[in-house]
């Protein structure tokens, strides 16, 4: 059988181990040379004129007039685990919070099932994603999350024939399914995870998360301490695979690795077909508002350069910098094997002025040309809908819908 052929008979078989009906899957996506290795890394929060030109992202603005460039690449919604879920699983499954997951729970109801959204406003924990159903709609101005009323978030480009109604039949897979299903590889590298693991924890410091009982740290030091004390280093919110019900097995879990694995692994040559590389969120620009000066939130959202705090895009700028170079250091990125990096922001997490969602998406190649600038629009169901492509795998959910095209011209073999 012809390995493209045998690639989607596995996907779509895979696919009806987790539902009878397979309404949200399609075809292969072609287009994209069939790739050995994938590193996708994702950044937070900032548009595409916060990080174009900004002087205190010199790496970052080497890099991505280096690379091929998508400059009209938008972010579909917020908050950031929304887009996360979007970039692994072509849709928001109806959760449009950052919450945290109701761990392990086999009888509540999912979002699918429910056909409800949950919200930043209802703040309820998050039913691990299976099974099939409805989503949420993507409208042209979100007001349930960081805004309750005017401006609001917007989604998209803003423009209303960008807005998403909910569909049906939607499946509670991501891409990481697929990838196990066509015997493939994948891991979500998570700066910060705690040694103990990703297993029932929604935020760390490292060493520290929500799950620690602070009452055994004896003695008890005064004033005494809690989970409002640590800086969250790493958020589950930006690991969408531990939403997943398939994403909390302990097979599963195994595959959300530190970065010490991440520069073991490049170290050694054990780098599976997809590498999600998450920085922390003093790293990853995102902020925190417990952390140091150099953490600390962006001082505005209002859409602007001056808005921002420099000492966290300088930060951000350095960890990206650290990761491509080993990256490119690498024995996988030299051997001759077909590989690419994507960098991408989530969302641009503006409120205060009526921006668009769009954001840097950047193709790195070990092959073919580089440096190409695209003004074609894309958004995050593009990028999965383009990692199917080169990983031969069936198209899914959102990332199925017409007009969604593949990234072909960033991805070309010249």
């Amino acid at each position: 059988m012809n390995i493209r052929v045998f690639a989607s008979a596995v996907g779509f078989a895979a696919c009806a181990a987790v539902s009878s009906t397979l309404a949200a899957t399609g075809p292969v996506p072609t287009g994209i040379p069939r790739l050995e290795h994938l590193f996708v890394i994702v950044m937070e929060n900032h548009g595409f004129d916060q990080i174009a030109k900004n002087p205190n992202t010199p790496f970052l603005n080497a890099y991505i007039n280096s690379s091929n460039l998508a400059t009209n690449y938008f972010g579909v919604a917020h908050p950031s685990l929304t887009n996360y879920l979007e970039i692994t699983g072509g849709s928001n499954f109806g959760v449009l919070t950052d919450g945290k997951s109701d761990w392990h729970n086999t009888t509540c109801k999912t979002n699918l099932e429910t056909g409800h959204a949950v919200t930043e406003a209802i703040g309820t924990p998050i039913c691990p994603i299976a099974g099939t159903g409805t989503d949420a709609a993507t409208p042209v101005r979100d007001l349930t999350n960081e805004t309750s009323g005017p401006p609001g978030d917007i989604e998209i480009d803003g423009k209303a024939s960008s807005a998403i109604p909910a569909a049906k039949n939607i499946i509670g897979i991501s891409i990481a399914d697929q990838l196990v299903a066509n015997g493939l590889t994948w891991k979500s590298y998570q700066e910060s995870l705690p040694i103990t693991g990703a297993d029932g924890v929604s935020i760390s410091d490292g060493e520290y998360t929500d799950k620690t009982d602070f009452s055994k740290i004896k003695p008890v030091l005064k004033p005494a301490l809690s989970a409002s004390n640590i800086v969250p280093l790493y958020a589950s919110k930006h690991n969408p695979f531990v939403y997943f019900k398939s994403g909390q097995t302990p097979v599963a879990l195994r595959r959300t690795v530190s970065f010490d694995q991440l520069y073991t692994d490049l170290s050694s040559g054990n780098v599976p077909s997809l590498s999600f590389i998450v920085p922390n969120q003093c790293e990853d620009q995102h902020g925190s508002s417990n952390g140091t000066a150099f953490c600390n939130f962006d001082p505005d959202d209002n859409g602007t350069q001056g808005g921002l705090n420099p000492a966290l895009m300088q930060a951000g700028d350095q960890a990206v910098e650290r990761i491509i170079s080993a990256i490119h250091a690498s024995h996988t990125w030299k051997d001759g094997s077909r590989s690419a990096i994507v960098l991408v922001w989530d969302e641009n997490d503006y409120f205060h002025a009526p921006e668009t969602n769009r954001v840097v998406l950047a193709v790195d190649k070990n092959y073919g040309e580089q440096g190409k600038k695209s003004n074609l629009r894309y958004t995050h169901f593009s990028l999965l809908r383009s990692m199917e492509a080169a990983f031969i795998l069936p198209c899914l959910n959102h990332a199925c819908d017409p007009g969604v095209p593949v990234m072909s011209d960033l991805f070309a073999p010249k």
